[in-house]
């Protein structure tokens, strides 16, 4: 199980190098867990471009890619009234949540008793200003447990100016 490991971390080197849109396949790679992250980040990848080309975002949408594949956060968008449209598969990892679990629910469904009321605060001013925000909250998984939540989020304009969407970038925190 060792060299399986050592492989896969030797290839998730190998591809962080390389500029590819599919990456070639070897036998090891169907048990690699890279391999099948990278195969669910290029799909949310795709999804999410699908969902700023309908909605018309004013967005670099290079920042999507480097942020689930490079940096592997997790993505949430919401509509302009705070319903989660997309989650990124990755959300799992994180929360114990499927995304098609959340779809339809507002984000405060991973909020608690013990969440900080002030960084809400700070969230929700800056929603209600249509302001970019950072804050990191205490948010609670599936399970009842409990994690640090680090939040980019920004509204998502269309070519009216109109906000059509939130995003959200997300990872876990210590």
């Amino acid at each position: 199980m060792t060299n399986l490991l050592n492989y896969d971390n030797a290839l998730n080197k190998f591809y962080k190098t390389l500029k590819l849109t599919s990456l070639p396949i070897s036998s090891w790679d169907f048990y690699s867990t890279f391999f099948d992250k990278h195969c669910k980040s290029s799909s949310d990848v795709k999804t999410l471009l699908q969902l700023a080309k309908n909605n018309a975002w004013v967005f670099n949408e290079a920042v999507l890619e480097q942020e689930l594949i490079d940096k592997e956060h997790t993505i949430v968008v919401t509509d302009a009234e705070l319903r989660i449209v997309y989650a990124s598969q990755n959300i799992w990892e994180m929360n114990r949540y499927h995304p098609e679990e959340i779809i339809g629910q507002q984000p405060k469904m991973f909020q608690g008793e013990k969440t900080c009321k002030a960084a809400l605060k700070v969230i929700s001013n800056a929603v209600k200003k249509k302001e970019r925000f950072e804050a990191t909250i205490l948010n609670y998984r599936k399970d009842g447990s409990t994690y640090n939540c680090w939040i980019l989020g920004q509204p998502l304009f269309n070519k009216e100016g109109e906000v059509v969407n939130f995003i959200a970038f997300e990872r876990e925190v210590a």
